[in-house]
Parts: structure tokens; sequence; C-alpha cells
């Protein structure tokens, strides 16, 4: 058990690991499982598809075929990975989107064994589909093993964890080999196999507790925080987290770092609530015809005034939810420093026209100028990273 106990797990475990540590080796053991044993199949489909290609071929045609495959893959893995500090953003739902294109690149392999004249454009995108989501899982796998790792020992984590992977995917290929030896139907066996996988990497995903605040994890935060008064943990803030949006989705209610044409109708909508923000490194208004809240950040604008523009523009956008429901979904709080916080909210008034939209944007600096710094200190209580946040604020300025 000892000699086991060097390979799967670090030295000093449990105590130079966090507690989420072992749920999500569990549910990433179990995928790999899954993943290996898709493996045997679709390989073995690439192969009778080859095969049946080799009797209308030469062997060089279906050699060269085979490289242009690979050579696919590769391309399509170096075009995507210039997409650099994105990665960081949406880490969840990224790793969650590659585990799902690369099922995506398994079942069109599998397509290649009934299609085999189609070899070529099949094999090569799935090629590309797979080697993009072996980036995603690349480049999302350090901060992950990060999170996990206490002290210095973020390497013996990242080897006990890639070693379990190993293991489990060894197994899932040993298991797939005798199985496929009784023909099974492939379609069956693929689609049973392909539903572990996807459940065991929402499972692993899910399992993951990182500290920093990006934009699904802070709209978690913020929301509990105006409704409760009180900010969640690390557990239930990443339980929370929706790891289904898009990667990088633009269609968001809330845009931050928005360009000026976006956010206003007209200049004079500017000039009328420019002097709200005369002490702000940024400016928070609603535009009615598009239905979003626009944070346009200043030319000096820091990670912390992005932070409170990120909040300013959740409060706005409450009021606005809240008014369009005729009311309001605050709970008065006992204690005596929310007062003059849930009194400033109780006194909202609706958001019908855009004649009122001074107003309440007044409302919401109010609100903010009491409530931000209340929210930081709980969200520090907590726990989480409120000195680097990865909110992905768009690159427009005001200058």
């Amino acid at each position: 058990m000892s000699f086991i106990r060097s390979y799967v797990v670090p030295e000093g475990f449990p105590d130079s690991v966090t507690p989420s540590y072992v749920p999500y080796m569990k549910w990433r053991a179990l995928k790999h499982f899954f993943g290996g044993a898709m493996g045997v199949f679709t390989t073995q489909a690439l192969l009778s598809s080859v095969g049946i290609s080799r009797d209308r071929a030469t062997s060089g045609a279906v050699a060269i075929n085979w490289i242009l495959k690979d050579g696919a893959g590769r391309v399509g893995k170096m075009l995507f990975a210039r997409q650099g500090k994105k990665f960081d953003y949406d880490l969840k739902q990224l790793r969650f989107s590659g585990d799902l294109l690369m099922e995506l690149g398994a079942g069109v392999e599998l397509a290649t064994a009934l299609v085999p004249h189609l070899f070529l454009p099949l094999a090569c995108a799935a090629n590309v589909a797979k080697n993009v989501a072996a980036v995603t899982s690349t480049s999302t796998r350090t901060p992950i093993y990060k999170a996990f790792a206490k002290g210095e020992n973020i390497g013996d984590v990242t080897a006990k964890g890639e070693c379990v992977g190993n293991v489990a995917d060894l197994l899932g290929t040993g298991l797939s080999i005798m199985i496929s030896k009784k023909n099974p139907s492939l379609v069956s066996t693929f689609t049973l196999l392909s539903c572990g996988y996807i459940l065991s990497s929402y499972k692993e995903v899910k399992s993951v507790v990182l500290r920093t605040l990006n934009r699904a994890r802070f709209t978690v935060a913020v929301e509990s925080f105006l409704e409760t008064g009180n900010v969640p943990s690390l557990q239930e803030g990443n339980m929370k987290e929706n790891i289904f949006n898009v990667p990088w989705s633009k269609n968001r209610p809330i845009v931050l770092g928005s360009r000026f044409k976006d956010a206003f109708q007209e200049p004079g909508s500017f000039l009328t609530i420019e002097p709200l923000f005369n002490n702000e490194r940024y400016i928070v208004t609603y535009n009615p015809l598009k239905g979003n809240i626009y944070a346009l950040l200043k030319d000096q604008a820091n990670s912390d005034d992005i932070l409170k523009a990120a909040f300013h523009a959740h409060v706005l956008l409450h009021f606005i939810r809240s008014s369009d429901k005729n009311h309001t979904s605050l709970r008065k709080q006992d204690r005596s420093e929310f007062l003059d916080f849930i009194g400033s909210l109780s006194a909202h008034r609706a958001l019908p026209t855009t004649v009122d939209l001074e107003a309440n944007i007044a409302e919401s600096c109010k609100v903010v100028s009491s409530s931000y710094g209340i929210f930081k200190k709980k969200a520090s209580e907590q726990g989480w990273m409120m000195s680097d946040s990865l909110l992905n604020p768009g690159r427009a300025r005001l200058y």
C-alpha cells in the first residue's frame, strides 16, 4: 500500500492538499477510464476505415492520408493556443466544453467506419476537435492543480494527478479490449461510455474549488450579497457557478469595458450621468434599447476599479430586474451596517423610461458607495481573492 500511495497521492497526503482534491481525482479517474475505453473503439473504427481505403489506394496514399489527419490536428491545436490569457477567465466552462469537444471528435472518428470513403475529411475534422480539446485540458490543468496544493508542492500534486489519470486510462483500455472481442453493438457501447465520460467530466469540474473571481463566480457572490447581505463560502460559490455558459460569450446582461457607442444611444445621455462618476474611474449605465448594463472603464482604471465597476453594474441590474417584477427581492438585515444599504434599495423607484435613468443611476451610486467596502470585506473573510480578478473586461477605455 505504501508503494501504491507513492504513485497516486502527493507526499504528506491528506494534509498536503485541500479537501476538494479527493472528489476531483475520483471523478478525473472515472473520466479517464471511460476515455480509455472509448479510445479502443474509435481507433478500431479508424483502422477499419484505413483498411477499406487501402483496397482502393496505394499504401503510400494511405500513409499520406494518416499524416494529413495528424497534421490538421496540430494546426488546429496551434491556432487555438493563440487565445492565451482567455483560458484563465472561464476555466471550468472551458474545461467542460473541451471534454464535450473531445466526445464530438470521438463520435466523428467512429463515423469513419460507416463512410470509409470520407476517411480523410472526417478524420481531419475529428483530429482538429480532439487537439483543440487537448489544448484546453493542458491549459486548465495547472490552475486546477494549483488550487489543490498546500505550500510549494504543485509539482508533486500534478505528477500524482497525471499518474492517476494514466492508470485509469489503462484500466479502461484493457476492459474495452475484452469487451470488443465479443463484438458488441458499436453505437450502443459508445453511447454508454460517452454518457459516463460526460457525467464524470461534469462532476470533475464541479468539484474544483477556486478562490479567484471570474464572471460566473462573481455573479454568484454579488447576487447572494444583494439578496442576503452575505457572501457565499468558497465551496458554496463554486458549487453554484454555472459551467454551462459558453466560454468567452458576449451575450451577457452586463458588458464590462464596453465601447461608448454601444452604451449610449446619443451623447446627451452620457453628459447627463457623467458628473455622477467624477470621483470614479468608470461609468455605469443602462441602454434600454439593448436591455444591457454597460460599464465603461476610464484609462486610469486599475484592478480594484474594474471590480467596483462590475459590482456597480450588478447593483443596477438588480434594480432593473426588481422593478420589472414590481417588488424588491432584497430582505431587511438586522445588522446596523446594512440599514442605510437596505433603506436605499427600499426607496428605489421603477425604471420604465430614460427620464428616470439619471435618478436611478444616482441611487445606485449611493448604494455602491455604502456597500462595496462591506462586500469586499465579507468576500475576503470567506477566502475569495479580491486583489486579482478574472472578470475579462473589454479593451475599450475612456480618455
